[in-house]
């Protein structure tokens, strides 16, 4: 069996590949994909070859984390059946091809247990980032940040998380006038013009290394930063402010399978609204192009990309 993919052969190119795909075990779905997300995190890490090394990394590799799609083949001790449609993590399932994380192909095999159900519609491509949202949740005190630095897709789903986990509604800093619309049930400002000094817990969404220190300026004494990007240069402080607030600084990983279940929960009860995140879609065919534009267009939120025609 094979599956057309997206494959990055090294830093900054790209194409559409067929890759042979592993068999199925009893436990393994085949998964006909749907929609596949672009990450402007760790994808945009790996695209522009600054990814910091670990285990297992190298070129050429299938990118890919938030991916949905229908069960197409289920084996007996997988615990789905087809026609599920499910969210899945990723997938290592290339004959020949590195998966990290695997995900940006047409057809992907995985283990059953590995995939979530969800609903059908290509906003479920965002269970990923939103079960990064709960985590980083999760990692401030209280669960209640009361400030949000950065108005991009996951500032956005933390700021709908603390609404929907009963914390009151948070501000939130963003530099660029465009990105301020879109707010739901909190407020967006230009960090430039919020004059408060006293917040408890500060959340950064932005992937700014340099954040800590006009964080650590609207800070209350004692109060925590937490750290819910992913830096790819050194992040630094002044110590001298750090010290007068006595201020924590906390870093939120990487998501677990029980922050993605609270967030398909919260999903299910549509106490997590999605809409207005996904706003560029494109073919498995122009996915250079829309790779880039997912990393350097402000006007993109969220780029997917639509592989129902490609089976």
């Amino acid at each position: 069996m094979n599956s057309h993919a997206v494959v990055l052969h090294e830093p900054k190119r790209l194409s559409l590949v067929d890759l042979a795909l592993k068999s199925r075990e009893d436990d393994d779905v085949v998964v006909a994909v749907h929609y596949s997300g672009v990450s402007t995190g760790t994808e945009k890490l790996f695209w522009s070859g600054t990814m910091p090394p670990f285990p297992g990394m190298g070129y050429p590799l299938v990118p890919g984390y938030e991916t949905v799609g229908e069960v197409v083949e289920a084996g007996p001790t997988s615990g789905r059946k087809p026609g599920d449609f499910v969210f899945v993590p990723g997938a290592s399932c290339y004959r020949d091809m590195r998966g990290l994380f695997g995900g940006a192909s047409s057809r992907i095999v995985t283990p059953g247990n590995r995939t979530t159900i969800a609903p059908r519609n290509a906003q479920s491509v965002l269970m990923a980032l939103a079960a990064t949202a709960y985590h980083a949740l999760q990692t401030c005190p209280s669960k209640m940040p009361d400030l949000i630095i950065g108005h991009g897709v996951l500032g956005r789903l933390i700021a709908r998380l603390a609404i929907a986990c009963g914390a009151p509604a948070p501000t939130v800093w963003e530099t660029d006038p465009e990105r301020r619309t879109g707010a739901q049930g909190y407020t967006v400002v230009d960090p430039a013009e919020d004059e408060r000094r006293d917040y408890g817990c500060i959340c950064d969404a932005s992937g700014d290394s340099a954040i800590l220190d006009p964080a650590i300026r609207h800070l209350s004494r004692g109060g925590t930063v937490v750290l819910a990007g992913f830096y790819d240069q050194r992040v630094a402080f002044a110590f001298a402010p750090a010290f007068i607030k006595e201020c924590a600084i906390r870093i939120a990983a990487e998501w677990r399978p029980e922050d993605l279940a609270a967030v398909s929960t919260l999903v299910e009860e549509a106490r997590l609204p999605l809409d207005g995140l996904i706003t560029h879609r494109s073919h498995p065919e122009h996915a250079d192009n829309a790779y880039q534009t997912a990393f350097f267009d402000r006007n993109c939120l969220k780029m997917i990309l639509d592989w129902r025609d490609i089976q």
